[in-house]
């Protein structure tokens, strides 16, 4: 299937959030938290830009806010990207969304001066129904869900994604089990497997000398780093050992394993190198996700 044309593309992607498939021959891309390299992260203009320079699938962080508005926005506090103060679900969506997300976000010019362009043209934090009505509905969308109590937050999103009839376009990832299981409970819902499984997956098959005893279910979508740090801690009578080790654990074993029933997908976190997209495709990857569409489309092109 030709996938040159983007139009036929995000045919291709909308196709990907369900298990009837035909798969693309390259891995499609997904802008991690809306295109973080490019500009201000899970913004409005940078989710936009990003389907401009190429991406596929767009990932959006969420949280709440203090009276049940999910919104775009990844870390704990605000004043680690914004002009604001406060933990997000200690703010209303009207105080949230009159921040400039963009406030930290700074550039470096060839000599190494450094600048922060958008304290001049403010971009706001957005609220999700916003961020859904912002692009073309054909364009997939990953939900990352970042907060806690797991009932708040996805109470709060489900009724966004009920009310804007985007339950097909939208697929759910959360690090925190009890959030992805809540998620899961909602008739609609399409859901990533938990972390948890996925790595234990892995780790299996790491330990086991490639041995498949337990390959994902039919239809399962699984998303883990391609290659992340890890602590491997071996216990004893008397004590434990531990081992520092960065585990390449994306095999051709591996993927072979969760590929084994149809319908599964793959997608693979902190691709942002050159090589790292020729492990993904060499690896038969559905999914990249990058933290820069622009950087990764000229290093698509490039391996083609």
């Amino acid at each position: 299937m030709s996938i040159v044309k983007n139009g036929l593309r995000l045919t291709v992607c909308a196709a990907l959030l369900s298990v009837s498939l035909v798969v693309s021959a390259e891995p499609l891309i997904a802008a991690h938290r809306g295109g973080t390299g490019d500009g201000p992260e899970n913004t409005i203009p940078t989710l936009q830009n990003s389907l401009k320079h190429g991406a596929d699938i767009l990932w959006m962080t969420v949280q709440v806010s203090s009276d049940g508005i999910p919104v775009l926005y990844r870390p704990a506090d605000v004043a680690a990207l914004t002009d604001g103060k406060g933990v997000v679900n200690s703010l209303t969506a009207a105080q949230l969304t009159a921040l400039n997300a963009g406030y930290m976000y700074s550039a470096t010019d060839a000599a190494g001066n450094k600048s922060y362009p958008y304290r001049q043209q403010p971009v706001t934090v957005p609220t999700l129904r916003d961020a859904l009505r912002a692009v073309p509905a054909s364009v997939p969308i990953m939900i990352d869900m970042k907060q806690l109590p797991a009932e708040v937050l996805v109470n709060a999103v489900a009724k966004v994604i009920e009310e804007e009839n985007a339950w097909q376009r939208v697929r759910f990832y959360s690090t925190d089990a009890d959030v992805i299981a809540l998620m899961a409970k909602q008739p609609k819902a399409q859901v990533f497997e938990s972390r948890d499984a996925t790595r234990d997956r892995l780790a299996r098959i790491a330990l086991n000398g490639g041995a498949c005893d337990m390959p994902p279910a039919a239809g399962t979508w699984s998303g883990i780093e391609l290659e992340r740090k890890v602590t491997v801690v071996e216990k004893f009578t008397l004590g434990e050992g531990v081992s520092e080790v960065v585990a390449h654990w994306w095999t051709p074993a591996a993927m072979k394993c969760f590929k084994s029933n149809p319908g599964t997908r793959v997608m693979v976190f902190g691709v942002d190198s050159a090589a790292a997209y020729r492990s993904a495709q060499q690896l038969g990857v559905d999914v990249v996700m990058t933290d820069s569409p622009l950087k990764m489309k000229a290093l698509r092109e490039s391996a083609k």
